[in-house]
């Protein structure tokens, strides 16, 4: 994948998560946390802002697998 091709993907991705709920943002976490990996192994500057998007999802993801966890 192309840097323009990464740098679309990530915006597109940055559009859906806008105002998304949190079902969403759990389902594309995968997706963009991939596009980051991808953009670091090509040697590729990451936004600030998508790196702390991935950060946020991530954290959500691990919050949510919490969330089910019986007391």
């Amino acid at each position: 994948m192309t840097a323009t091709n990464l740098y679309s993907e990530a915006e597109r991705l940055e559009q859906k998560l806008e105002g998304a709920c949190l079902d969403t943002r759990l389902a594309l976490q995968p997706s963009v946390s991939k596009v980051v990996d991808r953009m670091r192994q090509q040697g590729m500057h990451v936004p600030s802002r998508l790196r702390r998007l991935d950060a946020a999802l991530c954290e959500d993801a691990m919050e949510a697998q919490f969330d089910n966890l019986p007391i």
